[in-house]
């Protein structure tokens, strides 16, 4: 057993963010240093919202890997027992180019291998795998062998517990093909309770980007809950009881566009732990969303209890 509530698996990174806005990478002089990956991100935004969350990942053996374990437990309050090290690789950065703000350009460097790809089934505690009230996988687990087999075999142990959840998290480069990534994660998709994504992701995972066709097809497959980003059209969650609702988005000045997902799945966690209503739930995240995309940072900028309920209380009136 644990008193963990969260258990992120993924990528972790030192993100670098241009601090001049609409200009190429020629032209910015200068960067503010952060945490980055999208299940490290999401343990952040959970644990800012009083989650008690954790990540299993691994750094390198060097400065910046220190930084990070320093920075989830002391910065943002998230578990790191299981951060590994790999003592023959570099931990991976990630510069943000913003250029333009809405629409960022990241650059990855991690070659010759992310050390986070190496996660064993050993190097984390099973009892918390098959106990912990949420785990939170990104399909981008799946685009590598070694990471693939470790995060199956974590699946196994974990029999499709509630809340077992997918952030379907389509990113081409991790990919040889669309059709690839298919291949890799449509199977997958019976071992999971709750998928997230938005149109392109649901296209790549089950062959429909509609919102409902794609809805219908991963209750179909299983799920407990569907949720599906629209965008400038908001939220939609539907769920096996046939519960179906959108919300709309917040709309806000743009300031970053990276980091919105990462916090609605943050938020997003946190309400099913308060076990508030699907509609409620959605809410929470798009409020999450909005916020860090009107700020410039992912991590250091996810939002508190009180900013998420300032603006919906804004919002209501």
């Amino acid at each position: 057993m644990t008193d963990l509530q969260l258990l992120t698996v993924g990528r972790v990174s030192v993100d670098l963010y241009a601090q001049q806005r609409n200009v190429s990478m020629t032209e910015v002089t200068t960067f503010q240093k952060s945490l980055g990956g999208t299940s490290t991100n999401v343990a952040v935004a959970a644990a800012r919202l009083g989650v008690r969350a954790a990540t299993f990942t691994k750094v390198g053996d060097d400065q910046f890997g220190e930084y990070v374990r320093h920075a989830l437990e002391q910065t943002f309050g998230v578990d790191s027992r299981f951060v590994g090290t790999d003592p023959g690789l570099k931990t991976p950065l990630a510069f943000a180019e913003l250029d333009p703000p809405e629409d960022p350009t990241i650059i990855f460097y991690r070659e010759p291998r992310a050390p986070d790809l190496n996660i064993l089934p050993n190097e984390v505690d099973h009892d918390v795998v098959r106990e912990v009230p949420i785990f939170w996988i990104p399909a981008s687990r799946f685009s590598d062998e070694v990471s693939a087999n470790t995060v199956s075999t974590l699946l196994e142990m974990r029999s499709r517990k509630a809340h077992t959840v997918i952030d379907l998290d389509w990113r081409p480069m991790f990919w040889d093909s669309p059709e690839q990534a298919t291949e890799a994660i449509a199977p997958m998709l019976k071992h999971f309770s709750i998928a997230i994504g938005n149109r392109a992701e649901c296209e790549i995972a089950v062959g429909a980007g509609d919102p409902n066709e794609a809805a219908d097809l991963l209750l179909e497959a299983g799920m407990d809950m569907a949720v599906m980003k629209l965008g400038a059209d908001g939220v939609m969650i539907a769920t096996a009881d046939g519960t179906r609702v959108s919300v709309p988005p917040y709309l806000v000045d743009v300031v970053c566009g990276l980091g919105s997902g990462d916090a609605f799945g943050g938020a997003f966690c946190h309400g099913l732990l308060a076990n508030h209503d699907p509609e409620t739930i959605i809410k929470w995240g798009n409020a999450a969303g909005a916020i860090v995309a009107g700020r410039m940072m992912c991590a250091d900028d996810m939002p508190t209890v009180a900013d998420i309920e300032a603006l919906l209380a804004e919002r209501s009136k």
